[in-house]
């Protein structure tokens, strides 16, 4: 197993478990090619920070990595609302251009 995902998931339940530590092992799941993995970190990382609009972003990709449009595209929509909220533009712009694509790619 990679040493990093080993060391994060010591963590977990611990006393410095959140949204942050969620969201940084979702993320090294998504480098070690796991997708399905990723995106339940990341939904565990919305669960506890609903704001994390980072978490939304990333959890859209997990998601249409993992082959799960619908839930890639509805990832996105409320991430976007979430990004607009606290002024993360530049979020909420990513999280528009991607759910365009599946949008596009849903309708083909």
């Amino acid at each position: 197993m990679n040493p990093r995902i080993e060391s994060l998931e010591k963590m977990l339940d611990g006393p410095r478990d959140g949204a942050l530590l969620r969201f940084s092992l979702g993320n090294e799941y998504l480098k070690a090619g796991e997708p399905a993995k990723a995106a339940n970190c990341f939904k565990n990382a919305v669960d506890r920070d609903k704001g994390y609009s980072a978490a939304w972003k990333a959890l859209g990709k997990a998601l249409a990595d993992a082959d799960d449009h619908a839930g890639a595209l509805a990832a996105y929509e409320q991430g976007i609302l979430v990004a607009q909220t606290k002024g993360d533009i530049q979020a909420a712009k990513e999280m528009t251009v991607f759910a365009k694509r599946i949008r596009k790619a849903l309708a083909e």
